[in-house]
C-alpha cells in the first residue's frame, strides 16, 4: 500500500467519511487547503449524505480528478471532455473490482438511513472490514489515472 492510501485509510478509521478521506490524501498535490478538502467533501460521504447513491469514496475521486483535470476558468471544453474520461476510467476500474458503484449495494443491502442499519453497520465493523478497502482502490486507481 502507497503512502496516499495509507493516510486515507488513516482517515476513514478515525472518523471522516470516504469522500474525505480520499479528497484530503491528494490535497498537497494541488496546493489546497486540508480543512477546505475535507468541508468540500464532507456531503459526499456514505452514498452522497447517507442516502447510499454512488460510493462516497468514488465521489472523492472524482473531485480528486477534477482538482487535476477540470475546466476551470481559462480552460476550454476538451478539460471536461478529459475529465469526464478519468472519471469513467476510474469508475470502470472500480465497478470491475466490486461490481458496482452503489453504496448500498455495496453493503449488501444495509440500510445507513435507520438506526438497525447503523447498528448493523457498526456492530459488524463494515467500515474497518468493507469501506476502508474501498477507499484503499479508489486512491490507488486514482494514482494510476492521474499519471
Amino acid at each position: 500500500m502507497g503512502l496516499k492510501s495509507e493516510s486515507a485509510v488513516t482517515m476513514i478509521v478515525s472518523g471522516y467519511n470516504c469522500a474525505q478521506s480520499v479528497f484530503s490524501s491528494f490535497c498537497e498535490d494541488f496546493n489546497i487547503d486540508r480543512d477546505i478538502a475535507l468541508k468540500t467533501a464532507c456531503g459526499f460521504g456514505a452514498g452522497m449524505a447517507c442516502k447510499q447513491e454512488v460510493c462516497g469514496a468514488l465521489a472523492g475521486g472524482i473531485l480528486v480528478i477534477g482538482a487535476k483535470y477540470g475546466r476551470g476558468e481559462y480552460e476550454d471544453s476538451s478539460a471536461t471532455d478529459l475529465t469526464y474520461a478519468k472519471v469513467r476510467l476510474l469508475m470502470d476500474r472500480f465497478e470491475d473490482l466490486h461490481g458496482t458503484l452503489i453504496c448500498r449495494e455495496l453493503l449488501n443491502g444495509c440500510d445507513l438511513t435507520t438506526e438497525e442499519g447503523r447498528r448493523h453497520f457498526k456492530q459488524g465493523r463494515l467500515l474497518e472490514t468493507f469501506c476502508s478497502g474501498c477507499v484503499r482502490d479508489v486512491v490507488l486507481i486514482l494514482e494510476e489515472v492521474l499519471n
